[in-house]
């Protein structure tokens, strides 16, 4: 069910609609393979979501997919496709992955679980584990919501998606009517100024 739909649905079954078979697929440990080989291949992942190579387009998404898995963000901030023996390094312009979808889960308010899908359909419910942040442009003061997907590894909201998620907006607990937010698996999380476009 959509974010826009009134009808409260069980974390279970929504996940069960948007991801119906979470077990089809295991993560490789990469955050623990440490592979003394690295090199450069011209791997690039641009603000649109898309892989490249080489200059183009890699057009097979079940390539793109197999390549996220073993994609791995090192605390310098670098991004890497890592096997136990090579690691190649990824140029990413914004970030690795596309949050396309919002889903509701539970009632509306508080007690409210927000399910984020990803371009590539890795799904995350927004919580402790899997935090939203907001990063404001200083000049244009146009804000650009991330989720936590994995590791250190974020999704960048779509405009479609963001707007989703602000229309589920409410002033802050705080007493802070100035300030707009979401809520989460329990957290408020501050997505800008109330008032402004």
């Amino acid at each position: 069910m959509k974010s826009n739909q009134n009808t409260a649905i069980s974390l279970e079954d929504l996940l069960k609609q948007i991801a119906p078979d979470p077990s089809g697929r295991t993560l490789p440990p990469v955050e623990s393979w440490n592979p003394e080989r690295s090199s450069d291949i011209d791997m690039e992942i641009r603000a649109d979501g898309s892989w490249w190579h080489e200059g183009g387009l890699i057009r097979r998404e079940k390539l793109v997919k197999l390549f996220s898995t073993i994609l791995r963000r090192d605390a310098d901030g670098s991004f890497w496709l890592v096997t136990p023996y090579e690691k190649v390094i990824v140029h990413v312009e914004d970030a690795p992955f596309m949050a396309v979808r919002v889903d509701v889960a539970g009632e509306r308010g508080r007690d409210q679980q927000l399910v984020l899908k990803t371009n590539l359909g890795d799904v995350v419910v927004v919580g402790p584990d899997h935090p939203l942040r907001i990063e404001t442009d200083p000049e244009t003061l146009e804000p650009s919501p991330y989720v936590r997907v994995r590791g250190r590894l974020e999704a960048k909201l779509t405009r479609p998606a963001f707007y989703e998620l602000a229309e589920l907006a409410e002033p802050a607990p705080d007493g802070g009517e100035d300030r707009l937010g979401v809520w989460s698996q329990g957290v408020f999380y501050d997505l800008g100024p109330a008032g402004t476009e």
